[in-house]
């Protein structure tokens, strides 16, 4: 294989901000930073931003990735990736962590060394330009430019939507009393008496002039009748509307501060 080359290097860098996807080609998220050895400047670690909002920060191992169209396929499952060790992404690994980060992931302290992943050692970096016009040089690893870039997390505030409850229709039966007030008519018997007069003589002396006699009336009467029928009173039924409210999320982002340290010897 080819001596790997500071054209590498930019090359991968350059993935940033590009999907990171597992070895089934499913999306994990986005690929946040690039993490090189300190020893020898060559692209080890990415660092993929996963989670609904992307706060979540898993490193994964840069051997064996692919790129890809759609992004850059690593060796590792999903699961594996996002179970990995949450270490600090500052802008540098302790040796503490990257041995955490080896076990996860079943490589040997040491594998992921240089010389295995290129297969030969690196070229000495090449003198700068003349005119390239660089102050000093990198300390935590291969200088690159003049300038160090400053970084800030930012939020991204997104909906998702979930099931809150359902509502439904139960029709049941209760029973309750009613009372009414209904007129109703009845007979009554009424005694009445009138006297003998020339035109009722004949019915008043039609018979025996002494006699034991009863005579019978049917008296009627009116009573309540109850009828029951069922009327139809009115429909009910279940609509939806959406409502809209506001509501405050809160997260905590960090940025990077660049200061400089030690004195100026010309500004006595």
């Amino acid at each position: 294989m080819a001596p790997f080359t500071e054209q590498d290097t930019q090359r991968i860098t350059e993935w940033r901000g590009r999907d990171a996807l597992d070895n089934d080609g499913d999306k994990l998220g986005e690929i946040s930073e690039i993490y090189l050895d300190r020893s020898t400047g060559a692209p080890q670690w990415a660092l993929v931003s996963t989670g609904l909002l992307g706060t979540r920060k898993s490193f994964v191992p840069l051997e064996g990735g692919q790129e890809e169209p759609d992004g850059v396929r690593f060796a590792y499952d999903k699961g594996r990736i996002k179970d990995a060790p949450n270490v600090d992404a500052d802008e540098e690994l302790s040796s503490e962590e990257e041995q955490r980060l080896y076990q996860h992931y079943g490589l040997d302290w040491g594998d992921f060394d240089y010389e295995r992943q290129y297969a030969e050692p690196p070229p000495p970096p090449a003198p700068e330009p003349a005119d390239r016009g660089a102050v000093g040089h990198d300390t935590s690893g291969p200088t690159t430019d003049e300038a160090m870039t400053r970084s800030e997390e930012e939020i991204a505030v997104g909906t998702t939507a979930r099931e809150a409850g359902r509502a439904r229709l139960r029709k049941y039966v209760v029973t309750e009393h009613v009372q009414t007030t209904v007129p109703v008519r009845r007979e009554e018997v009424r005694l009445e008496r009138e006297p003998i007069t020339d035109a009722n003589i004949g019915d008043a002396t039609d018979g025996p002039a002494i006699s034991e006699e009863e005579h019978e009336v049917v008296l009627h009467e009116e009573q309540p009748v109850v009828e029951k029928r069922v009327v139809p009173k009115e429909r009910v039924r279940l609509d939806k509307e959406t409502v809209t409210e506001e509501q405050q999320v809160s997260e905590e982002v960090r940025k990077e501060q660049i200061e400089m340290e030690g004195e100026d010897p010309t500004r006595r």
